[in-house]
This record gives C-alpha cells, structure tokens and sequence, in this order.
C-alpha cells in the first residue's frame, strides 16, 4: 500500500533542518529495519522554488503502523523541525 506523508517545518526552522541535514539523508538511506520504501521523497518549497519549508515522501508499506515506526526514527522528528505531519493512503492512478 502506499502511504503520502506531508510534513511542513515549524516558523524558522530552517537553520535547525540544516544543520540535521546530514543525520536525516544518512537515515533514509537505509529503510530495512522500517519495513517500508521511499518510492519518492523530497524537500517542500517556498514559493521562490528554493527555500525548504517540508518533506514530502511517497512510501510504500504493509500498513500505517509501518510508516508511524519509520517517521518516529527520523532525525527531522527528534530535532522537532516540523510542525504538522499528516499521513494519509494513496492510491496510485497515473505515474
């Protein structure tokens, strides 16, 4: 199944993404232990296409309860960047 989640950063948060940058890309390297697959994954933006203001990742896994383990390991998470994180179902129609 798979699984959108959306996350968009706290006010002022961009100096603290920066700085996890490293810890959260060196996370999603390796998705095993979670169980599930970053099918795409990426920064959200600002209108100006440059300023990161979220995370946007399309996972695939077994359940929800999969991605909730995964999302509560990251790095972004511990260091508190985001301010709301929805996880919804998505059904592939095109792409």
């Amino acid at each position: 199944m798979l699984f959108i989640l959306h996350a968009l950063d706290r006010p002022g948060a961009l100096p603290k993404r920066l700085s996890n940058y490293d810890a959260h890309k060196a996370f999603l390297s390796d998705t095993n232990p979670y169980g599930i697959k970053i099918v795409m994954s990426g920064p959200l933006t600002a209108d100006d296409g440059e300023t990161m203001i979220g995370s946007l990742f399309v996972i695939e896994a077994a359940d929800r309860a999969a991605v909730l383990r995964f999302h509560a390991a990251d790095p972004f998470l511990a260091a508190d960047i985001w301010e709301k994180v929805t996880i919804t179902g998505f059904i592939r129609r095109q792409g």
